[in-house]
């Protein structure tokens, strides 16, 4: 009779065992054997006009069974077309479109710890922290709108609620939504209601989003087998913050990726702050060889002096919106004067961002409304020249990689341009192949 407890025991904690593991299989992301695109990609193709490209890609989709994931296509966000971004739930979205580098925007909470939120403040319209017990913490409180007799919003509702107004621990317990406010809100649950949100996004997926600190990013991007991008937000407190300076946060973020054992070629560190990336380039100078300046001074007509300064400096990687990159000649898209100098001064270049400015319609060519298109809205036509755009940018530009915020497209392109992978960005290692495409007379 002594033994039956213990043998009983020993049965139970083989239960637990392996009720435990069920559970932790049951958590772990999701990945499919190969890249899952959905209509968008080929619904784009469906759209082109009829062309070389539209022949060339067509014919891809048809023969194509497999779609590998791509190091060329960067989850912007995650995959925020859909899903709410910087949540678990967006980045596994873009890792199962094929998505091979990842994005988690980087700024820091009253605790001085690293989480991944576009900006430091903007928890009021990415979480519901307007509907919990911490907006007593915000910066600015919920101020409701003031409406007209007819409904019409004289003042918009606004508040203003940042990660360095709680802690990491309160960050945590908040949830993603779809980045949104509802401006005629006279109430906080009107502001972070679904009536903000574009019309061109959905707010089907945006329930109880999970937030990472920038820590958990890497580790999950480690579990989906995908590389690295983190941005260096620029902090909207006075720095030095309580102590915290600039190159403390910009260390700690490097950091990170020391202690979680992930090599400096699968990490693309980046920053609009032209001092943070050459801070990487001469305190960690493995990881700043891939360091990415984000350009964000929206001239097409920088001189080829500045980017040479740059390359002299020790930049290799450079960043612009992809309107900078292009502009239109007659009634094709061709490189800019900015793209053309980037390249002859010895930068690789990266771009941002493709699915973010909504529709290619009638109304947006007529108004010039698409803003990733401002530069060349006047020769487009309809969705498809998406991907148009996309192959300027590689063939003509000679881009390495793209920001989605739908990789399942750049995933498709990449997969049939056959765009090699990258297991680092080097210096003249790719240039635009210049395969001449014209649209069909």
């Amino acid at each position: 009779m002594t033994g039956t407890p213990m043998s009983l025991r020993s049965v139970l904690t083989a239960l637990l065992l392996l009720c435990t593991a069920s559970l932790a299989v049951a958590t772990e992301p999701l990945l499919p054997r190969t890249s899952q695109l959905g209509p968008r990609p080929f619904y784009l193709v469906d759209k082109l006009t009829d062309s070389d490209l539209k022949e060339d890609l067509a014919h891809c989709a048809r023969r194509k069974r497999d779609y590998r994931p791509s190091d060329f296509s960067i989850g912007h966000r995650g995959a925020p077309l859909q899903f709410p971004e910087h949540t678990r739930e967006s980045y596994i979205a873009a890792a199962q479109m094929g998505a091979g580098i990842l994005e988690c925007d980087v700024t820091f909470t009253a605790d001085e710890e690293l989480v991944c939120r576009h900006a430091q403040c903007d928890l009021h319209t990415t979480t519901n922290i307007l509907v919990t017990p911490l907006a007593s913490q915000c910066t600015e409180g919920f101020t409701p709108a003031v409406l007209d007799s007819q409904g019409g919003v004289i003042t918009p509702a606004s508040a203003r609620c940042c990660t360095s107004d709680i802690t990491l621990a309160e960050f945590k317990t908040l949830e993603g939504k779809m980045d949104a406010a509802n401006p005629a809100a006279l109430t906080p649950e009107e502001y972070v209601s679904t009536r903000g949100t574009p019309d061109f996004r959905t707010d089907l997926y945006t329930t109880a989003g999970t937030l990472l600190t920038h820590a958990e990013s890497i580790e999950l991007f480690q579990e989906l087998g995908r590389k690295f991008t983190p941005e260096l937000k620029s902090p909207q407190v006075t720095m030095p913050f309580n102590g915290f300076t600039q190159e403390d946060y910009a260390a700690k973020m490097i950091d990170e990726y020391i202690d979680a054992g992930v090599k400096p070629r699968d990490v693309w560190p980046q920053s609009f702050n032209y001092d943070d990336v050459l801070f990487w380039i001469d305190e960690y100078p493995d990881y700043g060889e891939q360091a990415v300046y984000l350009d964000g001074r929206y001239d097409q007509g920088i001189a080829l002096s500045d980017f040479e300064a740059r390359v002299d400096d020790g930049l290799n990687i450079i960043a612009p919106p992809m309107q900078i990159l292009l502009t239109a000649d007659g009634d094709e898209i061709v490189p800019s004067e900015y793209a053309e100098n980037a390249v002859e001064a010895g930068l690789d270049i990266i771009s941002w961002t493709t699915e973010r400015s909504g529709r290619i319609n009638e109304d947006v060519v007529a108004n010039g409304g698409a803003f990733y298109y401002d530069t060349t809205v006047g020769v487009l036509e309809n969705d498809g020249d998406i991907l148009r755009t996309i192959d300027v940018l590689v063939q003509e530009v000679g881009i390495f990689g793209l920001f989605s915020d739908w990789p399942a497209t750049t995933t498709f392109y990449a997969n049939c341009e056959d765009i090699p992978a990258l297991d680092a960005m080097k210096k003249g290692k790719r240039k635009g192949r210049r395969k001449g495409r014209k649209k069909d007379d």
